[in-house]
């Protein structure tokens, strides 16, 4: 018997689409099989410490889905991404009696093959990153100049890849130990999209007042090509910064959940499951610098 879905006020935090088969249910997403393809719908739940959270950030599932819109739509001359349509109206029928809930916050997309690594690029100095250089003057392996200070813009973007986990954090692995897993040619082409990716995002940024600090990327293989997946250049895999606030030495104010991280950090919860519940106004403020960083990202408002 299906689990009821869970709503918190105007927060989805769980999808059970009867007559649809269920593929995954990941710490944010649900995705379904249908007719050929994978539905891909962002909930509006939030981990933090790798737990995730009894209460959801209302819409924070919409503004997810609809930066990714926005940056398939703007990275698709450098690669193609697994996208068929946003559009409830044109699904299948099977997912007629699901609209309302589906409505922005869903993709219809391709069934890929996921390569099994996260691609990472990182342009500042910033999160495990820090730790990382101040032990041994490197990042993921990559010898960087010295006396770097935190969060400080590096000499050229790096490419940091990493193992997919399926709980906990991802385990960051050197360019050779990605090509001993998904070959050389693989390897040195989702280094190069990746850069590219990041680089004109970078530009696009700046113009927008933000600082794109690093991001991580997923790729997989279609009908024998490599196209863009799962969600791309949202605060959930990027961090942004306000370049009108940047200072070098110090960390940054983050567009994500960081606010969230910071809250736990004041109550007594020894970071395990199950995870405390977050106050209307912890819940309030995160919704409202999620839906900040799609008006910065975009100029438009939710």
């Amino acid at each position: 018997m299906n689990e009821p879905q869970r709503l918190t006020p105007e927060a989805i935090t769980r999808t059970d689409l009867a007559g649809l088969k269920l593929r995954s249910r990941g710490k944010v997403r649900d995705l379904y099989d249908i007719d050929g393809n994978i539905l891909f719908i962002a909930t509006d739940r939030i981990s933090a410490f790798d737990c995730v959270l009894p209460n959801g950030i209302p819409n924070k599932g919409k503004v997810l889905t609809a930066l990714s819109l926005f940056w398939f739509d703007f990275t698709q001359h450098i690669i193609p991404n697994h996208l068929i349509t946003a559009d409830v109206d044109e699904y299948p029928p099977a997912v007629e009696n699901h609209r309302d809930t589906l409505r922005g916050r869903s993709m219809l997309v391709e069934t890929a093959r996921p390569y099994p690594v996260e691609c990472v690029v990182r342009g500042y100095l910033a999160g495990s990153a820090v730790k990382d250089y101040k032990r041994n003057g490197t990042v993921c392996g990559i010898r960087l100049p010295s006396n770097l200070r935190e969060s400080e813009k590096l000499p050229e973007p790096i490419f940091t890849p990493a193992t997919k986990a399926e709980s906990g954090h991802d385990i960051n692995i050197s360019e050779k130990e990605m090509a001993e897993i998904i070959g050389e040619e693989k390897t040195e082409l989702l280094k190069e999209k990746s850069l590219a990716i990041f680089n004109e995002a970078t530009e696009y940024a700046s113009t927008r007042g933000l600082i794109l600090s690093d991001t991580k990327f997923e790729f997989g293989e279609y009908d024998g090509k490599t196209i863009l997946i799962d969600e791309v250049l949202t605060p959930d895999s990027s961090r942004y910064w306000l370049a009108e606030s940047y200072e070098v030495g110090k960390a940054q104010v983050n567009f994500d959940k960081q606010y969230v991280r910071d809250y736990l950090e004041t109550v007594s919860w020894d970071k395990t499951p199950p995870a405390p519940e977050l106050p209307p106004d912890v819940v309030k403020r995160t919704e409202e610098i999620y839906k900040q960083a799609y008006k910065l990202i975009t100029g438009k408002d939710m």
